[in-house]
Order: structure tokens, then C-alpha cells, then sequence
């Protein structure tokens, strides 16, 4: 069993056997690389060379095309595929997945090294001890299922829990009837083909009195109700879901359920004016399945959500979340930052002490005419920026008409009469939030209305947002220096690195992700 030691935590990938079972001409080319230890997965392709992926790479192993011998070779040195197309190595954490052709013959196989990554939990162990259900999120290849491996073997072992891992394609146990010593002394049960995993799932609940319940990749509606049915029994779940952000998931019709799910609530005429909102709201439907959402961003950093069920209901309300940001450093420790707990559009007396009054939006509000484009998204915007922006029915009575740059390509004959008009048209690249959000405040800039200090804290949240999205930078708009003070503050309150380039007037803060020390 190959290992190595880092700063951080220790890495078990049993590498040897997974390249054993690759053909003798691609085991020679793999065994000469010194980046070996980098490995991600091999891919063989029937009449192309082999590939190996390594992070951040990408190779040619040799020059001799994978042929139908080679693809053979692999499947008789590996356990049998399933109906998912899988399989592995016995006590080891490798997978290996086909590609069949319309026949059902093999023509090409992705080797997947699996690694047992211990110590990767740190900065949510707390988390972990709670009790509460958590759901990590993140994008395919972010490390969820190696996490959730340790996971499994931390409250098995030094919480001594009851801990039950429900293992669908044998992932996070390996492959064969013994499970891999990454999960410790949890039990595991195995799944016979991935659509039967929510009834896996209650006859764990049912037959074997578990404290936890371990699922990878939960993504039907069935598994849902099932996790509901679990938690509602005082069983603590951790789970894995594909997506980025708790925002993704909120939108997903299929797992909204799991942080509460949506409905669509019609308000009276004085609660919409209380509120300030249309009278069609978006509400959570019901208490969220899990208590805390952990977004992992990448191997050392993550996102928290240690109140679903409160954060969705701000993300309802139109108010973007600011999660608690955690992080390993390079000595191995946790460490984590709380971000400002006022939103940006009200900042606090000690970033904005003159900060008037919300303006009503019936007041010297910028008539729009929106063509293509989400009004609800421009409402929001109007919100969030406290730019006064009425929707218009009527095109004859807009100030603006915006639209997309898909929709004015058509030429349409209401865009053409409203240029004949001599009404400005405004064109978005995309229907997209960011984009609508920056037009909004183009426009209250252009026209003297809403707080423009108000205006560019609010940038800065949205450059928060967008550098957490994965994004390295992101240049804000020309301020004075005073104002970019503030937004430096309010960037590092965020854990974030921030810089002033150009010169004036034209000088302007960067938001970068490289995070701050301390």
C-alpha cells in the first residue's frame, strides 16, 4: 500500500494495483513518469492512444493505439461491471468505468485512481460532531466523496457512532464484499443498482438501528423523500449532491426538498405592500432535511450554511447568502472566517455611518420596458441596489427598453419602433443576474438616482460572489478613494485579497481570490 505525508493530511491511493491492471506496454509508460503520484485517471479509447490525466495535464502515454486486446487485458484484471457500467478492485479505491457501444461491447474505459485522503475533514469537523445533517455540494472531481469517506471513518472511530455507509458503485468503500480501512469501523451496505439507493436507504434505517446514515451522490426525488423519512426518524445524514452552490440547489425542482423546496404563495394587497413585493412570493415549503450545507470550492477551502433553513429564506427574499468561508493552511490548521452579518445593501454604521434611508421605488423610478429579459430579475436588482426601476407594460411610456443581444439580433418590430422613437435600447449579453445587476446600476448612475456608496458595496458582494463561484478576479467599477476604502474593508471582511489599480479618475478596486492571512 503506496502512502504519502503532506503538511495537511495523509494520502493512502494503493496506486500499484489499479496500474497493474492496465496492459503491460501502458504499465511501463505510467511506472516512467515522475509525475505519477499526480495521477487523476487513465482513458482508454478503442483506436486512440492512451491518455493519462494528471492535475492541471494531460499526456499521451505512448504511441500504440488502445486496441480491443488492451480494453480485455483491463477487464479480465478487474471485478465485474454492474449495471452502472462500474467496477473496481477488490480492497482497493479504484474505479473503473465503460463505454459500451450500441451492442453492448466494450470499446472504452476511464481507470479513476481512489484515494483515501485522511485529515481532509478539518475545517468541518466541528460541523460533523454536531449531530446535525449536513449535505456537501461541489462539482464533479472537488473531493465530496473523498470527504465524505473520512467522514464515515472519524464518527466511527473517534465519535463512536453507529455509522452506516449506503455505497452505490462501491465508491466509498471500494470494491468486493470488504470494505477499504478509509471508512474505519463503519458498516457498509451495497447497492445493487443505483436506482434502488433510496431503498437501500431505508432498510439501513430499518434493519440496523444506525446513529448515521452515509449517501454519495443523491439525485431523484425517491433518495429525497428518503433522506426526509431518515432525519425525521432522529438519524444524523451526510450526504453528497451535485452543485455548486446552495442557490443552485434551491432552484433544482428534483432536490429542493432537501433545504426545504418552494412554493409559490399569493399575497394579500397590504401584506405585498408591507413587504414591498409582488404579490406572487416565492416561501420555503417545509423545515430543510439538512441543517447545514458545506459548498466545497476546492481541496482546501469551503463555504458553510450553518442555518439552511433561515439562509434559504433570505435567498427567497431576494438577499444573496453569505456563508461562513473555511479554509486549511499550510501548516494543516482550520481556519475560518464569519463575513459581515448585515447584508451589503444596509451596510453597517461603521462602513457607511451616513447611509440614508431606503428610497422607495415609487419615487422618481427609471421607467423600463424589458424585451427577453427576466423582470424578476430586474425587480430584485432594483432591490438589491435601491435603484428605483418601474416596469412598464406599455413601451411607449418606457425611459429604457433593455433586451438581449439573442433577441435584438432578430430585429424585432418592437425594438425597431422604439429605435424610431429615439427610446434608448439597452442590450445584455446574457439573461443572466450579474448582468442585469450591472445594467441596473449603469442606469441609476446615468440618471442620478439611488445611493451610489449603497451602489458600490454592493459590487463588492457580487465580486464576492463571483470569486467564490471560481472566477480569480473581478475589476470593479471607477471609484473615489474613500468609497474604495470601504469596498477594501468590506472585501477583506470576506477573506479576500483586494487591490486599487489605474489612475484617477479611473481608479478601482480588484477583488482576488487569494485569501488574506490571519
Amino acid at each position: 500500500m503506496a502512502s504519502s505525508q503532506t503538511a495537511r493530511n495523509i494520502i493512502v491511493d494503493d496506486l500499484e494495483a489499479l496500474i497493474k491492471a492496465l496492459p503491460p506496454h501502458i504499465q511501463e509508460a505510467l511506472w516512467a513518469r515522475e509525475e505519477l503520484r499526480e495521477l487523476w485517471e487513465v482513458v482508454l479509447d478503442m483506436g486512440r492512444l492512451p491518455e493519462a490525466r494528471f492535475a492541471g495535464s494531460e499526456v499521451s502515454l505512448n504511441s500504440q493505439e488502445v486496441t480491443e486486446e488492451d480494453l480485455q487485458y483491463v477487464v479480465d484484471h478487474i471485478g465485474a461491471f454492474g449495471g452502472d457500467n462500474r467496477a473496481g478492485i477488490e480492497r482497493t479505491l479504484h474505479r473503473f468505468s465503460a463505454i459500451r457501444n450500441r451492442r453492448g461491447k466494450v470499446i472504452g474505459i476511464t481507470c479513476r485512481v481512489g484515494r483515501a485522503v485522511y485529515g481532509t475533514i478539518r475545517p468541518i469537523e466541528d460541523l460533523i460532531f454536531t449531530g446535525k445533517s449536513v449535505l456537501l455540494l461541489g462539482r464533479p472531481g472537488v473531493g465530496k466523496t473523498t470527504m465524505l469517506r473520512e467522514v464515515a471513518r472519524v464518527l466511527a472511530e473517534d465519535a463512536h457512532k453507529r455509522v452506516v455507509v449506503v455505497d452505490t458503485s462501491n465508491e466509498i468503500a471500494g470494491d468486493g464484499d470488504i470494505p477499504h480501512p478509509g471508512i474505519g469501523r463503519a458498516r457498509r451496505m451495497q447497492v445493487p443498482t443505483p436506482n434502488l439507493q433510496h431503498a437501500v436507504m431505508i432498510e439501513a434505517v430499518e434493519n440496523h438501528m444506525p446513529e448515521v446514515i452515509i449517501i454519495d451522490e443523491m439525485g431523484t426525488e425517491l433518495e429525497a423523500e428518503a433522506a426526509r423519512t431518515i432525519a425525521e426518524r432522529g438519524v444524523q445524514l451526510i450526504a453528497t449532491a451535485h452543485g455548486n452552490t446552495l442557490e443552485n440547489l434551491v432552484l433544482n425542482p428534483t432536490l429542493s426538498d432537501l433545504v426545504g423546496g418552494v412554493q409559490t404563495v399569493i399575497l394579500g394587497d397590504d401584506e405585498a405592500r408591507r413587504r414591498r413585493t409582488q404579490k406572487t412570493v416565492l416561501e420555503r415549503k417545509r423545515p430543510p432535511t439538512f441543517d447545514i450545507v458545506v459548498e466545497i470550492q476546492d481541496w482546501e477551502r469551503v463555504a458553510v450554511h450553518a442555518d439552511v433553513a433561515s439562509v434559504v429564506d433570505t435567498l427567497l427574499r431576494g438577499t444573496p447568502p453569505t456563508p461562513e468561508v473555511r479554509w486549511t493552511d499550510a501548516e494543516g490548521r482550520a481556519r475560518k472566517n464569519r463575513p459581515a452579518a448585515t447584508p451589503v445593501s444596509a451596510p453597517s454604521p461603521s462602513l457607511a455611518p451616513a447611509m440614508e434611508e431606503e428610497m422607495p421605488l415609487s419615487q422618481g423610478a427609471i421607467k423600463l420596458y424589458a424585451y427577453g429579459v427576466n423582470r424578476g430579475s430586474i425587480e430584485q436588482a432594483s432591490r438589491s441596489t435601491r435603484i428605483p426601476v418601474e416596469l412598464t407594460v406599455n413601451v411607449r411610456e418606457a425611459d429604457v427598453l433593455v433586451t438581449t443581444k439573442a433577441q435584438y439580433r432578430r430585429n424585432p418590430q418592437i425594438v425597431r419602433d422604439a429605435e424610431a422613437r429615439g427610446t434608448p435600447v439597452h442590450v445584455l449579453r446574457r439573461n443572466a443576474r450579474p448582468q442585469v445587476e450591472e445594467f441596473v446600476r449603469r442606469l441609476g448612475r446615468h440618471n442620478g438616482t439611488g445611493g451610489s456608496l449603497d451602489s458600490a458595496l454592493q459590487e463588492v458582494q457580487n465580486a464576492v460572489e463571483r470569486v467564490w463561484e471560481g472566477e480569480q478576479h473581478v475589476e470593479l467599477g471607477p471609484q473615489d478613494s474613500y468609497v474604495r476604502r470601504l469596498q477594501h474593508e468590506l472585501a477583506h471582511r470576506y477573506n479576500l485579497s483586494s487591490q486599487s489599480i489605474g489612475q484617477e479618475p479611473n481608479r478601482r478596486v480588484t477583488v482576488l481570490r487569494e485569501p488574506l492571512e490571519g
